[in-house]
């Protein structure tokens, strides 16, 4: 009785010559010996094969993000953060990708979403000796791998559009090697280059578009050393649409006159779910063991400093000092979201602490109400045996400021302590002030050109401009306004349309 299915395809050669015949044997020798085989190392390393029949895009890209070193940040199975074809999900659902695999520009947005810095070219955009030039400086380097997206067709074989990454290139022959994620299909081959490149130059049918190629490569300074926007959580679609959309309207239907009106209007209409967009890059690791490794202890040390210079810069700010004015005089930061969740010990503190200081001063339940700026959680020992934690916070209560210790049961000890190395166990955080400041400064400038005022138009403008923010600021809040216009691409359905590189909009 004959067994169902297929197994392996027989690889059409010409043109392709088999990875591992005489012939590609020679051109892998030849080709290593030349230099342009240096990316080939760390791709092999992690090469994989594609989960399922429409996973081409998502494998090939999780084979180069891993290859690259880029840290998830966020677990994949047990204690380990790994990039698997399960976990980039962002830009389109699996069940979807599973069904109907996955665009070019949906492929390029994943690799932006995972912090990867992207080049994408379609055919239409470049030229076939440009697109040698870039085979042959990724081929030369190991921290820029290039992902083909192409039509099997052309190269003779069964199927349709596919993605692989490009393992190396024979220049004597003028071609390139393409490691097959479809390795139940295919093993890895080269091909000429010419003759890639007119797979390439086809047009998917789903978008309209010509294929084309992208450029992988490490980002130069770790993507969010404080702030994160969450776009794995589904409320992402509505608070998107709410700060691209609803703010600038709001603004032109309120004849606001000074920045405390605007404020008011922000606050009052955020999505019920607001939360859960903005999320604390250090809680985020924390909470996956990135604390715990003893190699990078001083790296750990080493990124406190600078989240808490980074802290500092944003409480420096003109609009962080309206915030906290606005909150403590008109409302109080335990009314406003939760960032984090109830869960979060911080928010816990900080309510705990907004409480405590108005019971203290006789004020409990007024409506001049504190606002906690910031809370600092410690593990410390108590006679070199017991071990407390001991949070601290910024208490704001109109123009008055101050600092307060308490300590902290038990049990809360154990929760906080025990997820950290208690050498090392200092945490500090910003609540609601905070986040919000980093967020509206996040918005792009055009947002508050809805403002009817001139004068108080010009205010606003001055304290959200990048040329009044420290650098380090600045680039947090850039990183942000990527993540804010790839969000937005993706909720218009424009991936495909521009695949121009986020850091290009809204700089100034």
């Amino acid at each position: 009785m004959a067994t169902a299915g297929l197994y392996r395809r027989v690889l059409p050669s010409p043109p392709a010559i088999d990875f591992a015949s005489d012939e590609g044997k020679k051109l892998v020798i030849e080709a290593i010996q030349a230099g342009t085989m240096e990316g080939f190392y760390k791709l092999i390393s992690y090469f994989q094969t594609q989960s399922e029949p429409a996973y081409c895009g998502l494998a090939s890209l999780s084979m180069v993000l891993n290859a690259l070193a880029i840290d998830p940040r966020r677990k994949w199975k047990g204690p380990w953060r790994w990039f698997d074809e399960s976990m980039l999900d962002c830009c389109e659902p699996l069940e979807k990708v599973k069904a109907e695999g996955i665009s070019f520009g949906k492929v390029v947005c994943l690799a932006q979403c995972a912090g990867a810095e992207v080049e994408a070219l379609r055919t239409s955009q470049t030229t076939v000796d440009h697109f040698r030039q870039f085979v042959k400086r990724c081929s030369s380097s190991d921290n820029c791998h290039l992902v083909s997206s192409y039509h099997r067709a052309a190269l003779k074989q069964t199927g349709t559009g596919h993605f692989s990454p490009i393992g190396g290139y024979h220049e004597g022959s003028d071609m390139v090697l393409i490691l097959d994620v479809a390795r139940f299909k295919y093993p890895p081959h080269w091909v000429p280059l010419t003759l890639l490149w007119e797979a390439m130059d086809t047009v998917d049918k789903t978008t309209g578009q010509r294929r084309g190629f992208m450029l992988i490569s490490r980002p130069k300074r770790d993507p969010g050393l404080l702030y994160t926007l969450n776009c794995k959580h589904e409320s992402w679609v509505g608070v998107a649409k709410y700060l691209m959309d609803d703010v600038p309207h709001l603004l032109k239907s309120e004849n606001v006159k000074d920045v405390n009106g605007v404020l008011s209007i922000l606050l009052a209409s955020l999505p019920s779910d607001f939360e859960k967009f903005v999320q604390w890059v250090a809680e985020v690791r924390r909470g996956t063991g990135w604390w715990y490794s003893d190699k990078r202890r001083r790296k750990t040390r080493t990124c406190d400093q600078g989240m808490e210079e980074l802290l500092k810069q944003v409480q420096d700010t003109g609009f962080f000092k309206h915030i906290v004015n606005f909150l403590s005089s008109t409302s109080c930061c335990r009314r406003v979201p939760v960032f984090g969740g109830n869960e979060n010990l911080h928010e816990i503190a900080a309510n705990a602490y907004c409480q405590g200081a108005e019971i203290l001063s006789g004020k409990f339940g007024s409506s001049s109400c504190s606002c906690c700026r910031e809370t600092c959680l410690k593990c410390e020992n108590v006679d070199g045996q017991k071990t407390v934690l001991v949070p601290s916070a910024t208490i704001v209560n109109g123009k008055n400021e101050g600092k307060v210790n308490m300590l902290a049961p038990q049990s809360l000890m154990e929760l906080f302590c025990g997820a950290m190395d208690p050498k090392n166990c200092t945490s500090t955080q910003p609540v609601g002030s905070n986040i919000l400041t980093a967020l509206l400064l996040t918005l792009p400038r055009e947002t508050w050109c809805c403002i009817k005022d001139e004068k108080l138009l010009e205010e606003v403008q001055s304290l959200v401009s990048m040329d009044n923010l420290p650098a380090m600021l600045q680039e947090e809040v850039l990183h942000m306004r990527r993540q804010l216009y790839l969000l937005k691409k993706c909720r218009e359905n424009k991936l495909d349309e521009n695949l121009s590189s986020p850091c290009t909009w809204g700089s100034s």
